[in-house]
């Protein structure tokens, strides 16, 4: 019993014991199948919401591209094989001035002429998969994209023939449209061009850093010859590793600065090299002993030393100026695009940042500026400044600056910067800024008195000696250029023929005091020709020339009175035009009248007196000396010196041309009494030469004509006055006739003034009394200026 006990104990424990394990291998066989309906549930969703993601991510892509026609085999290698076009500067004939100095030198060439050893670099290095895909690689795109969005990883993810899609089609800008347009393009070019085609596209237009010139570059081909002095196709190992590692980095990696010497620190660009060496080892295009090699050789020995640039050779007075002009104008134009305020503009960091842009632009693209200058005028001109320059001062050491231009348009047809381009670089005829001396007589002080009608051609002005009522000079004497004053009253004819200090500056006060406002003349006239915006000429002082401008400036004051009384700014750029010919920039006329008909036509009847009389410049016959002919032509025009004749000037004009030159030292100094005779001389052989080149520029043969509106007063030749049989007039308590002599005075506007005892400008009751007592007693002695 106990053993049949003990054995049904014993059996019932192990049905327990089965039982149990039964049970376990239940609970665990509803474990495995709850897992694996999750499982399936999980892959099921993750299957569906996959088609899902994948048909929106394609519908997403379609939209992205939806806009982007898949270009033509031919348009796609236009774009690709389309680099940087050259830009070129021309004169007003179209013929070529120079090409516009690019900041990067390309030299395209055939895969043939590219070492096998640089493509394999590439490759290896750039996109490793590259003879695999299909234009794309689908994962590093997507880590891309994800690494976009999260932030996380790299964002790598073009691939050789993306990064040439950007390069040449595309921008840099990190967006998912321009992402999706990549790939599109990509896979565009894949199937139009071979793998060779696009390694050979991507190392011509690839930067690679600078030259040992200190030139950036662009393409394999300068990349060899610029840094290790050898073709493409000749490059050895470590060399075709070092150039294939330049495109990620150009600049930081290049072993030059930008004046073409070496790098002190040469580690990152020979760091990047290795890893190149090693990309091709990994890739199994050269053996472990090969990379080793290469690895261990001292490249630093095959760096070329430095060398001068080439960019120099055609820059000179004329390239200077047209291209300063011409970034000017592109800068102002993206400015404008960009809706930017003229303030704003006018920030220097604002303003730096788009002549920036403008210069790649006009170095890059394919423009073509059309300027004014006509190329026989202009090189006629360089020839006179080298060959007779010497005539301005022996020792070479009095500089020069001249302009030619149009008087109807503006249009500067030629002009001299300087004597020496290689000796001095500064622009004299458009930067220089010099006292402008009794040149601005016409500008300032002539043309706005005849304008309002204050003075005739022969009224009276008081060349009495008289002192500076204002300023820091204040109780000096004014003095002429050879006296202190001729004790009579001139006409003012004869006061601008000899070029009267003192009688200019009365008339420039009688027009200051008339309309009580030290402003008038600077915002009615001068402010309309560009002239300088400054406070000297609110001082009596002004009259006399002691403000500063330009030989441009200059020029264009005579051009006004020259046409008519109407400005037309002088300009140097016609047009800007792109590759095919279309305009992006054509300059408009914007006519200014600042003198009116009549007064215009005073002005230059009264300055073809100066040049006709000789009594400040001998111009004319020393035209004479050279061409007879020319001498002949209706020359109107002002001469002007300053203080210890630092600045000589001399303006002229014909009715369709107005030459104006400024000469003086550089330091400033002063030179002597014959610069404007020296001046006069110059002058002549730069006419002459003128008109040799293209005479009828000139005119000659047309002539100044009064306007039929003037009005031809008959006045007291004694008084300038109008006339009345029984003038008289109390002088000293007696009364005097005044003399019955009578001449024909020009007025532009309103009528001579009757006989009075005070009947001209300026001067003081003592000066009338020893003029009505002693007569206009010839005391004029020719000045300088």
């Amino acid at each position: 019993m106990t053993n049949l006990s003990q054995q049904g104990k014993n059996s019932k424990k192990a049905k327990q014991t089965k039982q149990q394990k039964n049970s376990g291998w239940f609970y665990f066989h509803i474990v495995i199948r709850v897992i694996q309906s999750l499982l399936l549930v999980v892959v099921s969703l993750f299957i569906l919401f996959g088609a899902l993601g994948a048909g929106m991510g394609a519908g997403y892509f379609a939209y992205l591209v939806e806009d982007t026609k898949a270009p033509t085999k031919e348009e796609l290698e236009g774009d690709l094989e389309n680099v940087d076009e050259t830009s070129h500067l021309a004169y007003a004939d179209g013929s070529n001035i120079s090409a516009i100095d690019t900041d990067i030198k390309r030299n395209s060439v055939s895969s043939d002429e590219m070492s096998d050893l640089l493509k394999d670099a590439v490759v290896a290095t750039e996109d490793e998969d590259f003879y695999q895909h299909q234009g794309f690689v689908p994962k590093a795109v997507l880590r891309a994209l994800v690494s976009e969005v999260t932030g996380i990883g790299s964002s790598g993810g073009s691939t050789l023939t993306q990064q040439i899609v950007k390069q040449q089609i595309l921008s840099d800008e990190v967006t998912f449209e321009r992402k999706a347009n990549e790939i599109l393009l990509a896979t565009q070019v894949e199937r139009n061009f071979s793998k060779d085609e696009i390694v050979e596209m991507y190392l011509n237009v690839s930067p690679f850093g600078r030259n040992n010139k200190g030139e950036n570059i662009a393409g394999v081909q300068e990349a060899a010859e610029g840094i290790f002095g050898e073709n493409a196709d000749e490059l050895s190992l470590p060399q075709a590793a070092f150039i294939a590692g330049l495109p990620q980095s150009p600049i930081a990696y290049s072993p030059y600065t930008n004046t073409g010497e070496l790098q002190e620190d040469l580690e990152p660009g020979l760091d990047r090299k290795d890893y190149v060496l090693f990309s091709m080892y990994r890739n199994h295009d050269i053996s472990k002993q090969e990379y080793e090699e290469a690895r261990d050789y001292d490249l630093t020995a095959d760096f070329q030393g430095q060398e001068s640039s080439d960019n120099n050779n055609e820059r000179n007075f004329l390239y200077n100026t047209v291209m300063n002009e011409a970034l000017e104008i592109v800068a102002q134009q993206l400015a404008d695009e960009d809706n930017i305020s003229s303030e704003e503009f006018a920030e220097e960091e604002t303003y730096q940042n788009y002549i920036q842009e403008a210069q790649q632009k006009l170095a890059n693209g394919g423009y073509t500026v059309n300027t004014t200058i006509d190329q026989d005028i202009y090189n006629a001109m360089q020839d006179t400044a080298e060959n007779y320059g010497y005539l301005l001062d022996n020792n070479n050491q009095v500089e020069v600056g001249n302009v030619y231009m149009d008087n109807e348009t503006g249009k500067i047809l030629g002009f001299v910067g300087g004597r020496n381009y290689e000796d001095n670089q500064f622009n004299h005829a458009f930067n220089s800024t010099r006292q402008a001396g009794s040149a601005i007589k016409p500008a300032l002080v002539y043309g706005p008195a005849i304008d309002q009608g204050l003075i005739g051609t022969e009224s009276r002005v008081s060349d009495y000696p008289t002192k500076w009522r204002q300023g820091e000079n204040k109780g000096d004497p004014i003095v002429n250029a050879t006296n202190k004053g001729t004790k009579t009253f001139q006409t003012v004819r004869e006061s601008l023929e000899h070029s009267s200090n003192i009688a200019s500056y009365h008339i420039y006060r009688d027009i200051l005091d008339e309309e009580d406002d030290t402003s008038f003349v600077y915002d009615n006239y001068l402010k309309k020709m560009n002239y300088p915006d400054t406070d000297s000429w609110t001082y009596e002082s002004a009259s006399s020339g002691v403000t500063e401008v330009t030989t441009l400036q200059q020029t264009n004051g005579f051009q006004a009175l020259a046409n008519d009384g109407v400005y037309q700014e002088g300009y140097l750029i016609d047009s800007i035009t792109d590759s095919s010919g279309d305009a992006l920039y054509k300059h408009k006329e914007n006519p200014e009248r600042v003198y009116s008909k009549q007064a215009a036509s005073i002005m230059n009847d009264l300055m073809r007196g100066v040049i006709d009389s000789g009594h400040t410049t001998e111009f004319k016959s020393d035209v004479s000396n050279l061409n007879y002919s020319l001498a002949n032509a209706d020359w109107v025009g002002k001469t002007g010196t300053t203080d210890d004749y630092k600045d000589s000037w001399l303006v002229v004009s014909t009715p369709k041309a107005t030459l104006s030159s400024w000469s003086g030292r550089e330091d400033n100094q002063g030179t002597d009494r014959d610069a404007s005779k020296r001046t006069a001389q110059y002058m002549s052989y730069l006419a002459n030469s003128i008109y040799q080149a293209n005479p009828d520029s000139l005119g000659a043969d047309e002539d100044f004509e009064l306007d039929d509106d003037v009005k031809e007063e008959e006045v007291s030749e004694f008084t300038g006055t109008k006339v009345d049989d029984n003038d008289t007039v109390e002088v000293d308590g007696s009364r005097m006739s005044v003399p019955s002599d009578t001449t024909d005075s020009y007025w532009a506007k309103g009528t001579p003034p009757g006989p009075s005892f005070k009947f001209g400008i300026g001067g003081s009751d003592n000066n009338y009394e020893d003029y009505w007592k002693n007569g206009p007693e010839d005391n004029n002695s020719d000045n300088d200026d």
